[in-house]
């Protein structure tokens, strides 16, 4: 099978385990997730964070970001520029008057209504959606290699931190050199330092 084949297949078996937990199973995992990104110190320094709007049965993302703006963070969400195929970056404060429901159906940023970052290098700390992960960072998204572009093109790379289900992490992942790695993992059950893990 090839790269492709193999991402695709996890890809698959993933988000059908994940579609299985069950809603109240998924908003305590979500909470324990939530509680444990709070004390990450990259967060608690970070002024500036880059966070994601949850669709289907991902980490609810949302709530964090409540938290985020509570606690007096600048926060900043991504909307995909169908023009160029990148991710656009844009300062919300109000969430529920800012957003609305855009590509795939997932809440982004009304560009009338927000500021868009002029230098994305602000972010000094970022939450990554992602299907799978492993334990030393490598990341698995949905196909469109949106957030492998953005950061690549960042001089001063924020904090990369994916939350996800315990379920979600896997042995290995077929990685292309664009992949851009974690730097931690957050489940319900720990916060993994990816740079501590053995490269298998």
């Amino acid at each position: 099978m090839t790269d492709q084949g193999v991402k695709q297949s996890i890809r698959k078996s993933i988000i059908a385990l994940r579609e299985q937990l069950l809603a109240d199973i998924r908003a305590s995992h979500s909470a324990a997730i939530i509680e444990r990104l709070l004390k990450l110190p990259q967060y608690r320094q970070a002024e500036a964070v880059l966070g994601y709007m949850n669709f289907g049965a991902e980490f609810e993302s949302s709530l964090w970001i409540e938290r985020a703006l509570t606690e007096g963070k600048r926060l900043a969400l991504p909307k995909v520029n169908r023009h160029t195929n990148h991710l656009d970056l844009y300062w919300v404060d109000d969430p529920e008057n800012q957003l609305a429901a855009g590509l795939w159906g997932i809440r982004e940023p009304v560009v009338e209504r927000c500021e868009k970052l002029v230098a994305p290098d602000e972010i000094e700390f970022a939450l990554l959606p992602g299907v799978a992960f492993t334990r030393d960072g490598a990341r698995l998204g949905y196909g469109g290699g949106f957030y492998d572009k953005l950061f690549a093109g960042m001089v001063q790379r924020p904090a990369l931190v994916a939350a996800a289900f315990a379920l979600q992490i896997v042995e290995r992942l077929p990685q292309e050199a664009t992949d851009i790695r974690v730097e931690w993992i957050v489940t319900e059950q720990e916060a993994i330092d990816c740079s501590m893990q053995e490269n298998i």
